[in-house]
This record gives structure tokens, C-alpha cells and sequence, in this order.
């Protein structure tokens, strides 16, 4: 998802704007791979802390210590964190911005993190994932127009971080409320393995309320977005209403009643399937700016 998010995002989006960007095609490939393999080391290393978990909760998803050794588990761990720090050593020197290899260490450090300790914490562990997963679309900005910016190009250069921006913000609600209804599937696991999350503290009933509650937000923001700078994209207008905000008013009202783990696994797949839209809405918009202003 993260591969196919910042693929979209340059030929779907960049491509179509006439901007210079910093990376040449190859090393945006490269960027890639670096992000996704911090985010694959993130959810390895999470496997081999959450196995006891796992066990309560989806015992027949578990592969660390079944079909994948620990140590085998914590090789490839190693490796691929390695492998996408080193790439984000060497971008960060190709736009001779070295201090920006902390863009690499520091998500990595922090899923680390998140898998000792701070997915035990109440909210925080939530806000973490949402906010790294949100930032595989920033670092796109940081790494392809923040460099490539002068006197010249920076009112254009601006608009389009901006719109990356704005697509982050709306990916981090949404991912952060998907994260909470994860949690609400692994209540019990997590409830027997003494993690501190919204659940376990305030019940499932009450976070369920929560959630919904929660769920106005990304689409008052889609809405408000949709009107205030789409609203002359007929085709980017109408995609977005149909396959993201359609998609969330569905979730809005199921999740008033869910109550079962069946309930909550069929709901975080909702909001799954409206990442994957949204990813693609990039591409659409792009598209339409290009060739179908109304």
C-alpha cells in the first residue's frame, strides 16, 4: 500500500504539474524502498513482540516462532532497517541535505519504540502508527520538493506540498481511527496481556460511541476539502464522494452497533478499502486537473 501511495503520488500527481522535482526516477525508486523497508522491519519487529498476543487473538495468523524462528525473525528485522536507513543516507546527501537522514532514523527508532512499549500506552501507540503511516506521503515533499524550491518556483512549489499535506492530514485521521477499531478487535488478547489501550480502559461499548463520534471528523474535512478546492473537478468531485465519503457514512453507521471481533475485523477492512480509494483519489484528482477542468 505504502509502494503503490508514492507511486501514485508522482505519476498520478507530480508528473502532472509541471515542477521540477530533486530525485531523478531511480532514486525515487529508491525512496521507496527505503520506506518500505523501515515499515516492513516496523512490522516484523512488532510480530516478535506481539506473539503472545497474537496467540489470544488470531492464533492462526501467528508466523514468528511457527513458521519463522525468532532469530531468523530478528535478522530480517535488522536487515531490512539497515537497508532503508542506508538508502535515506545516501538521498540525503544526493540533495546535500545530510540531517535529513533523521527523517529515516527517527521512524525507524520510534516503531522500535511502539513495539516495546508504546503500544501499551492508551492513545499513544494509535497516534504513532497513523503518524508514520502518514508520513510516507510527507517525506515525498521532503525529500522531492522542499530540495528542488527557490525564489522562482516557490508559490507553485508551496501549492503542491500543500495538497501532500492535506492528503497526510486526512490519511492520519483516518489510519487513527482504524488503528482504535484494530484495537477493539484485540480486545481480548490485549486485555490479557495487560495493554493499556482504549478498549481495555473504557470498555467496547464506549469506545465504539467514540469511534463514532470520531468518524465525523475525516468526513467534515473530506467535505470541506471537496468544496473549498475540488468543487471544479466534476470527476475527482464525484470519485470522492462515491468511494470515500460513500465508504464512511457506511462505517459511521455499522460501527453504532458493532460489538463482535467478526464486527470490528469486517470494519477495519472498510477503512482499509478507503485508504486504498483515497491513494488512488490522488491519481484522480491529478488526472482531472490536468485534462478535465470544468
Amino acid at each position: 500500500m505504502i509502494a503503490l501511495m508514492q507511486l501514485i503520488v508522482l505519476f498520478g500527481f507530480l508528473k502532472m504539474q509541471n515542477i521540477e522535482l530533486a530525485l531523478a526516477l531511480w532514486q525515487y525508486y529508491l525512496l521507496i524502498i527505503s520506506t518500505v523497508c523501515i515499515a516492513a522491519g516496523g512490522y516484523i519487529i512488532n510480530n516478535i513482540f506481539d506473539t503472545n498476543t497474537d496467540l489470544d487473538n488470531k492464533p492462526n495468523d501467528v508466523v514468528v516462532g511457527k513458521s519463522v524462528s525468532e532469530s531468523l525473525a530478528y535478522n530480517l528485522y535488522v536487515t531490512f532497517t539497515l537497508i532503508g536507513v542506508c538508502i535515506g543516507f545516501y538521498l540525503s546527501n544526493v540533495i546535500m541535505k545530510p540531517s535529513f537522514l533523521l527523517f529515516f532514523i527517527i521512524p525507524s527508532a520510534l516503531l522500535y519504540i511502539y513495539a516495546t512499549s508504546l503500544k501499551q500506552i492508551m492513545i499513544v501507540g494509535n497516534v504513532v502508527i497513523a503518524s508514520l503511516l502518514s508520513f510516507s506521503i510527507i517525506i515525498i515533499g521532503i525529500f522531492m520538493i522542499i530540495p528542488a524550491t527557490d525564489e522562482i518556483n516557490k508559490k507553485a512549489m508551496s501549492t503542491v506540498l500543500s495538497v501532500l499535506f492535506d492528503f497526510a492530514t486526512i490519511a492520519f485521521i483516518i489510519n487513527f481511527i482504524r488503528e482504535i477499531v484494530k484495537d477493539l478487535e484485540d480486545t481480548k488478547g490485549d486485555e490479557n496481556q495487560g495493554m493499556q489501550t482504549l478498549p481495555v480502559i473504557l470498555g467496547t461499548s464506549k469506545t465504539s460511541k467514540l469511534v463514532f463520534v470520531l468518524s465525523f471528523i475525516p468526513i467534515m474535512c473530506i467535505l470541506y476539502y471537496v468544496y473549498n478546492y475540488l468543487f471544479n473537478l466534476q470527476y475527482a468531485t464525484i470519485y470522492i464522494l462515491v468511494f470515500l465519503v460513500g465508504p464512511l457514512l457506511y462505517f459511521m453507521i455499522k460501527i453504532w452497533s458493532a460489538e463482535t471481533k467478526k464486527d470490528f475485523h469486517h470494519l477495519s477492512n472498510v477503512l482499509k478499502l478507503v485508504v486504498f480509494f483515497g491513494i488512488i483519489s490522488i491519481a484522480v484528482i491529478g488526472i482531472n486537473m490536468k485534462y478535465y477542468v470544468a
